[in-house]
């Protein structure tokens, strides 16, 4: 049975690791979740702490926002000064925001919960940042790249529902459009005034552009790997 097109991208990863960049073109969009999809339960650690959180430290909130995110990505790095600016001025609001990585750090070291809890320290991120080990949280949201976005609301005791997954804005580190959090702003604005989201959303990726970073699973590269040598 051939690879699937995340496994490929994550071969030709672990092939030219030595590259410091690694930025490849999309050829769909991530699949598996749809707009009403119901915030599935986790529970990970925060390096910078030690705390481990849960989806259910949230529910006090009527809002959550939960972002894939990792540390190496460039899309990621182009909006991480945007992104803590955005959650400390909706966490404000009664914005409820975690951030998650999910990389395997056979791939990228970097992604590793040592450096993570760097990062979230530099950066002083408002928000708790995740670590995924197993991949299993990411597999569960249907999460396959970053920067993704999942926006939730909760009416009353019922659970968080999906309004949003979509893009941060339309800026991108090589088209010099200006970064603003357009997007994503609009959906928090909407959900905190109780109006609904718009379900016209640009997606975070865009067919046939490298329009992000995927994450690469451990068990994808066993996979590949295990192809690969059953090569004569």
């Amino acid at each position: 049975m051939g690879l699937n097109p995340l496994q490929r991208e994550c071969a030709i990863n672990k092939t030219v690791h030595t590259r410091k960049l690694q930025v490849r073109a999309a050829r769909t969009e991530s699949q598996g979740v749809s707009l009403g999809f119901r915030a599935p339960s986790f529970e990970l650690p925060e390096p910078l702490t030690g705390t481990t959180w849960k989806l259910e430290d949230f529910e006090p909130y009527t809002a959550l926002l939960v972002m894939f995110i990792c540390n190496h990505c460039p899309f990621v790095k182009h909006l991480k000064k945007d992104i803590v600016k955005l959650t400390n001025f909706y966490m404000k609001k009664g914005l409820a925001v975690v951030a998650i990585s999910s990389n395997s750090v056979a791939t990228h070291p970097q992604d590793g919960p040592e450096l993570m809890a760097e990062d979230a320290k530099i950066l002083n991120y408002p928000f708790p940042y995740l670590y995924d080990e197993l991949q299993e949280v990411a597999r569960d949201f249907g999460a396959v790249c970053t920067p993704e976005f999942f926006l939730f609301k909760k009416d009353g005791r019922r659970p968080f529902e999906l309004v949003y997954h979509g893009q941060y804005d339309d800026s991108r580190p090589s088209n010099n459009v200006p970064i603003t959090g357009r997007d994503l702003s609009l959906a928090i604005d909407s959900v905190l005034s109780g109006q609904p989201v718009s379900p016209v959303q640009k997606p975070r990726i865009i067919i046939q552009k490298p329009e992000f970073c995927s994450m690469c699973s451990n068990s994808s590269l066993e996979s590949s790997k295990s192809r690969t040598q059953g090569l004569v």
